[in-house]
């Protein structure tokens, strides 16, 4: 049985992968935001697709979600949790990558 060695590589890259979570989690690193306001941000994004992606990234303890009103229509704001706060260098990272090597 071949066992593949722990990665912290292939963690980070597994937290974070998804066609949509690096652009989420680039939005909320500057601040709190609101789903409907991350739908306007993301117009491609359909919402059953951007809904599991925020439930992922919550599962992963990546980012929170407040209920700020229970009545309807709630108020559903996203933010990073304390771990997801830990992700911003990268993330400043791949921007500065994007920006120098992908145009």
């Amino acid at each position: 049985m071949n066992v593949e060695p722990w990665c912290p590589v292939a963690a980070t890259i597994d937290t974070i992968a998804g066609k949509w979570k690096p652009t989420i989690l680039l939005h909320l690193k500057n601040g709190p935001r609101r789903f409907n306001e991350l739908r306007r941000l993301m117009p491609d994004v359909t919402q059953r697709v951007l809904t599991m992606q925020l439930r992922a990234l919550e599962a992963d303890g990546i980012v929170t979600r407040t209920v700020h009103d229970p009545e309807p229509p709630q108020i559903v704001e996203y933010a990073f949790a304390a771990r997801g706060l830990t992700l911003g260098p990268i993330l400043d990272a791949m921007v500065d990558w994007g920006e120098t090597h992908a145009r």
